[in-house]
């Protein structure tokens, strides 16, 4: 059993099944691969992938359950690779985040100028897509943290540590009726159409609570993933955008009127998750902290000890998150 054909059918599961593009993305020949995958198979004894013809379908259960070891090797030898890179050299490697939109355009932008001049020999990926899909990253070990609000609690592989507090801002055109309120409403607002956030994105679960929670049912018209979108069509007149407060730009969100909705909505927490078992190199827990500034070194390690969620949640349970 090598390595090498331990992350050929690796690679494999992560390119569809499909041998030719895990070639292109290992840079090696497809009947190779093939050849490494047909000879650990008959050393096991068992077939990993079910086959008809030369093309693979699907992963057998013994696949399945061999993947899952599969990748806790695979896993171990880039934490070892770490260790020693980290005693080669602190200050050079890589770093790799998943997150959303908001976070990615409105939150981390200084924190990662900050990181790349303090780091300039760490190279730094961003990866977007829903909560689902970052968490995934992480629990893959695809990426080494994941950023969301929500979303990632279904993932117990994920350790998930608070960084700050946040609420929402509802934005309407210049002379919309509700800028004439004296104290925003969830009854004002449920009188005219929505446009805010795609379930399962930036705290929209607290939104759909508070309207719940008072028996109303917005007029949910248009949902996107991304708070730009969301004023673009407040601007077109199509709703009443609500968004979170940290994606409000005094400067480029001309013709629109800010409504503060602190009152209306309960805030939400956006958490930084890392899988469990990850070994951080001294530039990741440099990133965390520059992020929020309350995950120290030591803190983010008695985190990673808890063995159980409800312990991270006490741990952290003193803790004045900063406001966003």
């Amino acid at each position: 059993m090598k390595l090498q054909q331990l992350r050929y059918v690796w690679e494999i599961t992560r390119n569809d099944l499909n041998i030719s593009a895990t070639a292109q993305a290992l840079y090696t020949s497809q009947p190779g691969i093939s050849k490494q995958v047909r000879m650990l198979e008959d050393e096991l004894g068992v077939e990993i992938f079910a086959r008809s013809g030369k093309h693979l379908t699907h992963v057998t259960p013994a696949g399945e359950a061999i993947l899952a070891r599969i990748g806790d090797i695979l896993r171990n030898v880039e934490a070892i690779r770490r260790v020693s890179q980290d005693f080669r050299d602190e200050t050079r490697g890589e770093l790799s985040i998943a997150t959303t939109h908001t976070q990615a355009r409105y939150a981390l932008p200084p924190v990662i100028q900050r990181f790349t001049e303090r780091f300039p020999d760490v190279a730094l990926h961003l990866h977007q897509g829903t909560p689902t899909q970052i968490s995934e990253m992480a629990v893959s070990g695809t990426t080494d943290f994941a950023i969301a609000t929500e979303g990632m609690d279904q993932f117990p592989d994920l350790v998930m540590m608070p960084c700050y507090r946040w609420n929402r801002t509802v934005v309407v055109p210049e002379g919309h009726p509700l800028t004439q309120l004296k104290r925003l409403t969830l009854e004002a607002l449920a009188e005219y159409p929505i446009v805010t956030y795609v379930f399962g994105f930036t705290g929209r679960s607290k939104l759909d609570d508070a309207f719940r929670s008072q028996g109303l049912e917005p007029k949910v018209v248009v949902t996107a993933a991304d708070a730009d979108v969301i004023k673009t069509y407040v601007r077109l007149g199509v709703g009443v955008g609500i968004i979170a407060h940290m994606a409000v730009d005094p400067v480029e969100d001309h013709g629109l009127v800010t409504l503060n909705a602190d009152h209306l909505f309960e805030a939400s927490t956006t958490r930084i998750a890392v899988r469990r078992g990850t070994f951080l190199r001294g530039y990741m827990y440099e990133f965390m902290s520059a992020f929020a500034p309350h995950l120290t070194r030591t803190m983010v390690d008695k985190a990673l000890d808890c063995g159980h969620r409800d312990e991270v949640a006490k741990l952290f349970e003193g803790v004045k998150l900063p406001v966003l």
